[in-house]
């Protein structure tokens, strides 16, 4: 969703008294004017285009040509609450900010004037396509820097193109095969028992809502979903969990979780960020605590923190970690431009508008921590992990371009120190491979192939399988190797084969 809308930001009713009529679009020094009246007229009927307009649109073949067209005639804006809530949101202004060096306009810097034409248009229309905000836009000429455009597209396809190399890199590594049982494909999340309670804390107005479901294990497995999640969407994990004999606690996080999402597709509230941190961290300690005081189940002596995206760094936050110093200038960096390739970036560097509180022990011990397509390159890109008590188990996906797997799992890892450490990297695995989204038409994300990758139930028995086989072989270590399921694989490294890996990339 994200993503969509800064694609459509990039491509930049009623039209105000000084509408823009040129377009001049600037690529290796090569200015090209387009006549936006003509452009428009050409939108609403394309057989009118004539003059200058006719010899650019010839260079394109029929299918560049009605792509255009599709861009242009399709809503940049589709519902104006929704919008609304986005432009005013830190993401939002940071988007804007940036358009800057791709679009400027004969009155000085595009992001603050494109915000208030849209702003203006929102008030009067639901819906607003390209062609729509481009003629808005006050004053006589735009200019669109193609080249940053491309340099962006640029960035986009290289990532694309390193992670192909470093699976075919990875593919190399001398790793022991082995396979999961087909019969290992996960069962419905409504298999073993889960009981329901509700949670006072202090930080919330309304109880906290759990899931519990009660195992034989030592340690207990405490799941959290990521940004605009639900425990609805991990109930798989934490029932399959249950049926290796762990007990695992799944909880909501109110203003962060889908009722959230749902309330901000509706305008009702702003995006969900970085500043659901706070609470986030003290959901965790409240449960960790209920359960060491017996308010909650006693279900162990120490906790598996386990948690995807968003919830993964939660986790980390929860076992001690802290941003490093210098957050601000690692930040002015990796924001020079719309970070498309990695999104996570937008919410690491939030956290320089929130003050989180101080790191304080659990009141159990931390067994471990599992991190599902987990980030934080810009949060500890010296020390890393390092500052852990517990080992770690960090899960990537080979198609996962919100938190890039080189960057936000592979960097990570070779900075810590504990040797029952483990890095997954899972074949056709994507960001949101974890989530299982409800089905029928009452499902708030409908998510297709290019977004939960390919296979995705294999994807998960396989995740499954990892990060119980993980806690088991603790404290030893799990076994390096490429686990394979129904044609899905998985390569399982420790740190001195990650490091084998690294160093093969670098050549």
């Amino acid at each position: 969703m994200l993503r969509s809308l800064l694609v459509g930001l990039l491509l930049l009713g009623p039209m105000p008294a000084r509408a823009a009529e040129q377009l001049e679009v600037q690529l290796d020094g090569l200015k090209l004017p387009i006549d936006l009246v003509e452009l428009q007229a050409w939108t609403a009927n394309p057989r009118q285009a004539s003059g200058d307009l006719r010899v650019w649109l010839d260079l394109l073949d029929p299918a560049g040509r009605e792509q255009l067209l599709r861009v242009l005639r399709a809503p940049l804006v589709q519902d104006r609450s929704f919008a609304q809530q986005f432009l005013d949101s830190w993401a939002g202004q940071r988007v804007l900010a940036e358009l800057d060096d791709l679009i400027r306009t004969d009155q000085g810097a595009a992001g603050p004037v494109l915000y208030q034409t849209l702003q203006d248009l929102l008030q009067v229309q639901d819906q607003v396509t390209t062609i729509q905000l481009l003629r808005a836009v006050p004053g006589q000429r735009l200019v669109l820097n193609l080249d940053g455009g491309l340099q962006l597209a640029g960035e986009w396809q290289r990532q694309l193109l390193d992670q192909r190399r470093a699976l075919m890199v990875l593919r190399q590594l001398p790793l022991r095969r082995s396979t999961t049982p087909r019969s290992s494909v996960l069962a419905a999340a409504t298999a073993g028992v889960s009981e329901r309670y509700q949670l006072p804390v202090a930080h919330r107005s309304e109880p906290l809502q759990l899931q519990i479901r009660r195992g034989s294990s030592a340690a207990w497995v405490l799941l959290t979903p990521g940004l605009g999640g639900s425990a609805e969407q991990l109930e798989w994990l934490a029932a399959g969990l249950q049926q290796r004999g762990w007990s695992v606690v799944l909880l909501d996080h109110p203003g962060s979780d889908e009722r959230a999402v749902r309330e901000l597709l509706e305008g009702r509230r702003p995006p969900p960020g970085a500043e659901t941190l706070k609470d986030r961290l003290r959901d965790l300690q409240a449960v960790v605590a209920a359960v060491q005081n017996g308010t909650l189940p006693r279900l162990g002596q120490s906790v598996v923190l386990m948690g995807h995206s968003l919830g993964g760094l939660t986790s980390f936050l929860a076992a001690g970690l802290r941003p490093e110093p210098g957050l601000a200038r690692r930040c002015a960096r990796a924001l020079d431009g719309i970070p498309l390739t990695n999104l996570s970036r937008l919410l690491q560097c939030q956290l320089l508008d929130v003050v989180l509180p101080a790191a304080q022990p659990l009141a159990q011990p931390v067994e471990a921590v599992i991190s599902l397509n987990g980030f934080g390159s810009l949060l500890w890109p010296h020390r890393g992990l390092r500052a852990l008590q517990a080992p770690v188990l960090l899960v990537g996906g080979s198609l996962d371009l919100i938190t890039p797997p080189l960057s936000e799992q592979l960097q990570l890892f070779l900075r810590q120190s504990r040797p029952q450490s483990r890095l997954v990297l899972l074949e056709g695995g994507s960001h949101f491979s974890p989530v299982r989204i409800a089905s029928g038409d009452q499902a708030l994300f409908q998510l297709g192939e290019e977004f939960v990758g390919v296979e995705p139930q294999r994807v998960q028995a396989l995740t499954l399988s990892l990060a119980a086989d993980f806690l088991k072989a603790l404290p030893r270590g799990l076994q390096p190797q490429r686990r394979q399921l129904g044609g899905v694989n998985a390569y399982v490294l420790n740190r001195p084969l990650a490091q084998r890996w690294q160093e093969s990339l670098e050549r």
